[in-house]
């Protein structure tokens, strides 16, 4: 089975398609943008400070000093109930050893994060993500690819696979071809992809990160031994 099987699509033209949707409902109203009242003192964090959070909080996962259980879960609820104003966002793979909450040490309200085999950038993670920067207000945007990802090995094997496995591989292409027979630098590349793809193809996100008002980084999980290294745009 040839895993790039059917016509040729052009990737970047399926995401402008879908984000021209996603901006136009964005800047027209189409959602609403008033932004929500402040409900957790995070959410007033600076880019550089709500990435320097984040990557507290793993130090905080890394050695055992996790702080998030002793959060009063029934003050958040009820802060968050109605309304949400998470400080940043994360794009990780949909990989059960990845749980993103955890590994940043992050309680309820704290990050929006979208979920997807090989962390990759579609119209509708997009979408997503352009809702959590421009409604919700997060301040950094962390696409984080993992050690031994399924989706990125699977990618560079190239065989058949059942079902829509192999839909994802068009998208990971770019990183394998890049990181060569090396997983790691196959991942890490994915992820810087991924990441720049995001800045460059939405509309959105690319006005609020000239502005400032966001920052769109990337980063490796190692599942091994729990760490988070950012990784060089």
């Amino acid at each position: 089975m040839n895993y790039i099987s059917g016509r040729e699509f052009s990737r970047r033209q399926i995401l402008q398609t879908g984000l021209t949707a996603t901006a136009v409902a964005l800047l027209t109203g189409g959602f609403d943008l008033a932004f929500p009242s402040q409900a957790l003192a995070q959410s007033k964090l600076t880019t550089g400070e709500a990435l320097a959070e984040l990557m507290e909080g793993n130090k905080r996962f890394t050695s055992g000093r996790l702080t998030a259980h002793e959060h009063d879960l029934a003050v958040l609820k009820q802060h968050t109930e109605e309304k949400q104003q998470p400080f940043a966002a994360v794009l990780s793979c949909a990989d059960s050893r990845v749980p993103v909450e955890l590994v940043f040490d992050q309680s309820i309200g704290h990050i929006f994060v979208t979920r997807v085999a090989g962390n990759i950038i579609t119209p509708e993670i997009i979408g997503s993500l352009e809702y959590g920067a421009a409604v919700l207000g997060t301040k950094v945007i962390l696409v984080m690819g993992h050690s031994n990802c399924g989706a990125v090995k699977a990618t560079m094997q190239g065989k058949g696979v059942p079902g829509q496995i192999s839909s994802l591989f068009p998208h990971i292409q770019s990183g394998v071809d890049e990181g060569g027979t090396d997983l790691a630098a196959c991942t890490k590349a994915n992820a810087k992809i991924q990441a720049r793809l995001l800045r460059e193809s939405s509309p959105v996100i690319s006005e609020m990160v000239k502005s400032g008002a966001v920052k769109v980084t990337s980063g490796y999980y190692d599942v091994g031994n729990g760490s988070v290294s950012l990784l060089e745009d």
